[in-house]
């Protein structure tokens, strides 16, 4: 196999993991964008590295065909790469309902595809792959912007005034309302109405900038986001 197919590959590999991870990452899932390009490019290395050894395989197995002995390259590799699954596991915790840790798993199972592809001599190919790798954590997101999906909930009173404030503000940012649910109670003469929206965030939009802009109007008692 060229160089430059095998470069040509890890590239392909870097475009299908981003293509999938920015389909997640839109929907606020735990692992997103970088996460996917760091699995993808990890299983392609050690998919090049197999396909290189083949003819090497071939050839040691065809020498002594009486023999009964078959060779293959792909068993050890195996190993490590399960094995340093147990590793990134460890990297992964669950706080207050969010996953974090995905990303650093995802690179230390990358690590090993690279040092395998050191380790077997392919000096060429673990430089580019650790340099996709670096690029895919110091850069991809400052490069690609994804818009996310939002959940807000609202709780407010003077439900005219105060849904006419919202909807403009929404409208100002670029903010699409995908989906609102709402809940009413009374409380005394007054009624409060609580609002779970479902918005779709432009990429250079904070999501904090919308709840503290939000939480600023008078007729807005609490707003809070959800994971839903």
């Amino acid at each position: 196999m060229a160089w430059w197919e095998a470069g040509l590959r890890l590239l392909l590999a870097v475009v299908v993991g981003c293509s999938i991870g920015i389909e997640r990452e839109r929907k606020n899932r735990p692992a997103g964008m970088r996460t996917h390009v760091l699995v993808c490019v990890g299983a392609a290395l050690i998919a090049v590295i197999e396909s290189m050894n083949v003819a090497f395989t071939q050839s040691v197995n065809l020498a002594s065909p009486e023999s009964g002995v078959a060779v293959s390259m792909g068993r050890m590799s195996a190993q490590v790469i399960s094995g340093v699954g147990f590793l990134g596991a460890g990297t992964i915790f669950v706080a207050q309902k969010k996953i974090a840790g995905l990303t650093t798993a995802a690179s230390l199972w990358c690590t090993a595809c690279l040092g395998l592809a050191a380790g077997m001599g392919y000096y060429g190919l673990a430089a580019a792959g650790g340099a996709l790798v670096i690029v895919t954590l110091t850069l991809m997101q400052r490069v690609v912007h994804v818009n996310q999906i939002k959940h807000l909930e609202v709780k407010f009173i003077r439900r005219a005034a105060t849904l006419a404030f919202i909807n403009a503000y929404f409208e100002e940012m670029g903010v699409k309302v995908l989906d609102v649910d709402f809940h009413v109670e009374n409380k005394g003469k007054d009624k409060v109405y609580t609002n779970l929206y479902t918005i779709d965030l432009p990429a250079k939009t904070a999501y904090k900038d919308i709840v503290i802009r939000l939480s600023e109007y008078e007729n807005i008692e609490g707003i809070r986001t959800r994971n839903v």
